[in-house]
């Protein structure tokens, strides 16, 4: 179901939603499931380096491994940032055995 509008989400769309939530839930929020989501909230304050960027890179492509079967992740880049410091993430990889690539904000 997506998450904004209620509509039924299927295939592409409801995996890279899903990959939203894993990004942008912190670890140990989620109750009777504290090992669920990402590193990625802790990365909010940092600066917007390599070192970050490079950090962001590596906490998806983990948390999307452990948390989303259905997509394997080969790889990533930052798309726009905004005033507010919200990123824009591009992942790339295969779904059911095709190229896809999708937008999630972090």
């Amino acid at each position: 179901m997506d998450r904004e509008t209620g509509a039924v989400l299927t295939g592409w769309p409801a995996v890279l939603q899903s990959i939203g939530v894993i990004l942008t839930t912190p670890i140990g929020s989620r109750v009777m499931r504290r090992e669920f989501g990402s590193v990625l909230p802790e990365l909010v304050d940092r600066p917007l380096n390599s070192s970050t960027i490079l950090a962001i890179y590596a906490a998806s492509a983990d948390a999307i491994a452990r948390w989303e079967p259905r997509f394997t992740m080969n790889g990533a880049e930052v798309a726009g940032v905004n005033a507010q410091g919200r990123i824009w993430l591009i992942i790339r990889g295969t779904y059911d055995g095709n190229p896809v690539s999708g937008e999630v904000a972090l």
